[in-house]
């Protein structure tokens, strides 16, 4: 048996904040508070047992709080879809969260980079709905 994708960590300096907006993005809800620790984690409201089951399951998220900001362009980023809408039509609703528009070389491509209010990129993808 291989392993799943369950989860992916994002270092932020506002785990709540961040949180929010991922939650909007991916009409995800908080799972999990570690107020102590300055952890937040999101995922699907559609499968809050995900962990435990044996097939594909949409990942959580994590955001953990550390001191240093960021620097540099993500080695991993995330991409999106939208589900409901055109490309154009979601990046307008994505910058009304608080994303904001990057330029990381991307020249002429299909997809639009934008950033989350932390500054970290990700894609909003146009040939794909899922």
């Amino acid at each position: 048996m291989a392993s799943k994708f369950t989860e992916l960590a994002v270092d932020c300096a506002d785990p709540a904040g961040l949180a929010r907006f991922w939650c909007a993005v991916l009409d995800y809800e908080v799972q999990g508070v570690e107020e102590g620790e300055g952890v937040v984690t999101i995922g699907s409201p559609a499968v809050p047992e995900g962990k435990d089951r044996p097939g594909p399951v949409p990942p959580t998220l994590t955001f953990a709080r550390v001191p240093e900001g960021k620097t540099v362009k993500n080695r991993l980023h995330i991409d999106v879809n939208p589900t409901d809408r055109e490309q154009h039509e979601e990046v307008e609703r994505l910058l009304a969260l608080g994303a904001r528009r990057a330029d990381v070389g991307q020249g002429g491509a299909s997809w639009t980079v934008l950033t989350d209010p932390e500054g970290n990129e990700f894609c909003v993808l146009a040939a794909r709905h899922p």
